[in-house]
């Protein structure tokens, strides 16, 4: 089978898996693996790194062949992983495989053509073309921001592939994997390849540059890395769930800098965006789908893409399982365990203070409470205390029973001492003002 096949498969697996896991586990997991081939049923995924991979071979397998035995209808369906070009073997990583896109940093089938444009992200997608077409002449730098699965990492990733056609150095990575490398560069002793390698590109591509905020270091780094491209004319982008105004970063000037070029954002598709975009899914995946069950899961699935993807790939796959073809009684049947609402959390609750100063963190409440002791989880543990001690009329004991267990002298040192630090630090200020923001809106999105 050819390669958008392979694609077709995989994305179909991962429709039925996302209803079989946690969200968070999918996201780590699950959320950035390519179908690569598929052929004497042996079907090729590609994954970012050597943890998931083994992660995947170790504790998912089992899931993940079960999966494709329903979706391709065969037994003898195996699954093997390749990283970044290499293929597990029986003794490990090591056999060369080719990959599939040209940089294994860029989603083969993320490119322009299968970006479907509507009103609500238009002008995203002419920007993103303008500085494909002229890098570093245009927009420099282009910051696109919105929502989860809005497609700002599709565009990214369009751009990247449209530059890697004319033979110019591209890098294209999340905001982590931009701060595990400068870890593990100073670690490593060696920083001088980590300038050379991200200070000596045509074009820098940066996914999710909110992971920065609070990292002082590693927004330093980013600060000079920036300083660096631009100065020499080179293009540089970044996606966000936020605008940069509204970014929690302890360097001023980077806030300045990501504001220099064009700013846009991308809005949750309109009615007829969603429906042309499950129409040319449907055609991706060669699914007969009729416009009733289309239209039905477009009224449906409003948030965002990645919504409405996986709705159409759990309708295919209920089909494939059925031996039938798609019906709207069959789809209202399907997306009955999906559409049930999250009960909601009451405002004011410590559970709501709670979840909002752990998205703020990008951190999970389950962080907050544990007896991690990093600086990022015991200044979120310190707000939250600070928050608590605020907002509810809980004590200062079942402040700690709520925080994993934290004594009383703990809780009371800690709402004193952010108390002091809030008077001259403006990071905390700007960082309490994200988690009001977070509790005036209870009806929000999580934060990816």
């Amino acid at each position: 089978m050819n390669t958008r096949t392979a694609l077709d498969i995989w994305e179909t697996a991962l429709g039925e898996i996302q209803l079989q896991v946690s969200k968070p586990n999918y996201r780590t997991w699950f959320e950035k693996t390519v179908g690569l081939s598929y052929q004497d049923h042996l079907l090729v995924v590609s994954v970012p790194n050597t943890f998931v991979a083994e992660y995947l071979d170790h504790s998912q397998r089992s899931l993940i062949e079960k999966t494709l035995i329903g979706v391709l209808g065969s037994s003898e369906v195996r699954v093997t992983f390749q990283v970044n070009g290499l293929h597990q073997t029986a003794n490990g990583y090591g056999k060369f495989l080719p990959a599939i896109s040209h940089h294994p940093g860029l989603n083969p089938g993320y490119v322009f053509d299968s970006f479907v444009v509507g009103e609500t992200n238009r002008i995203a997608y002419e920007a993103a073309r303008d500085v494909a077409a002229n890098p570093g002449k245009s927009f420099n730098p282009l910051f696109i921001y919105g929502g989860v699965g809005l497609g700002k990492t599709h565009l990214l990733h369009a751009i990247g592939h449209t530059v890697l056609s004319r033979n110019m150095q591209v890098t294209c990575v999340s905001a982590e994997q931009f701060t595990n490398d400068f870890v593990s560069s100073v670690r490593e002793r060696r920083t001088e390849e980590f300038r050379a390698h991200y200070r000596n590109l045509d074009i820098l591509l940066i996914d999710d540059i909110s992971f920065l905020s609070g990292k002082e270091q590693t927004e330093e780094c980013f600060f000079h890395t920036f300083n660096e491209l631009h100065n020499s004319a080179r293009q540089i982008v970044v996606t966000s769930n936020q605008p940069p105004s509204a970014l929690l970063l302890t360097e001023e000037r980077l806030r300045s800098r990501l504001e220099w070029g064009l700013v846009v954002d991308v809005k949750p598709p309109d009615l007829p965006t969603r429906l042309a975009i499950l129409q040319a899914k449907a055609r991706q995946k060669g699914a007969d789908v009729s416009t009733d069950v289309l239209e039905l899961l477009a009224e449906q699935a409003k948030q965002n893409i990645r919504e409405l993807e996986g709705s159409l790939n759990r309708i295919v796959a209920y089909a494939k399982l059925l031996r039938a073809s798609p019906t709207r009684e069959m789809a209202e049947l399907a997306l009955t365990s999906v559409a049930r609402e999250p009960p909601a959390v009451e405002a004011g609750t410590p559970a709501l203070l709670l979840q909002a100063v752990a998205e703020s963190f990008h951190l999970t409440v389950d962080d907050l409470k544990s007896p991690r002791r990093d600086r990022e989880a015991a200044l979120a543990r310190r707000v939250a205390m600070y928050f608590l001690r605020r907002e509810t009329g809980i004590s200062i004991t079942q402040i700690g029973e709520e925080l994993g267990g934290r004594d009383v002298s703990a809780v009371t040192h800690a709402v004193k001492k952010l108390t002091t630090e809030l008077e001259t630090n403006n990071f905390l200020k700007r960082r309490l003002a994200d988690i009001e923001k977070r509790l005036s809106s209870p009806g929000r999105p999580a934060s990816p």
